[in-house]
């Protein structure tokens, strides 16, 4: 699952047990692991953009009336300006804590 469909994904409440507890994945076995920031960074940045693709497409086919299922489209529409605002809140965050540093003494 994709790091923009993890946070977009909603699972239904579920009861926690033993069995769901002891199923975490260590970090060594994370599909993160073994990835830099860049490469992390990148990859989340073309999932924003390959969203807002499929958002500015639904929108032409509403537009149009090529649209078959308009709930879906204007799902794709919402979870495009939802992982933009998570992407620009991300960089707000990534530049404050920038500032933050280059303030510190040494």
């Amino acid at each position: 699952m994709s790091i923009i469909g993890a946070i977009n994904y909603l699972n239904p409440l579920q009861g926690i047990d033993s069995a769901n507890a002891k199923q975490t994945e260590s970090l060594s076995e994370s599909q993160y692991a073994n990835k830099s920031f860049k490469e992390l960074l990148n990859g989340a940045i073309n999932e924003v953009n390959d969203t807002q693709i499929e958002g500015y497409n639904s929108m032409k086919d509403i537009a149009t009336g090529k649209v078959t299922n308009l709930q879906e489209a204007v799902q794709k529409i919402e979870e495009a300006e939802l992982s933009l605002k998570l992407g620009l809140e991300v960089k707000n965050k990534a530049i404050n804590a920038y500032r933050e540093i280059m303030r510190m003494q040494i």
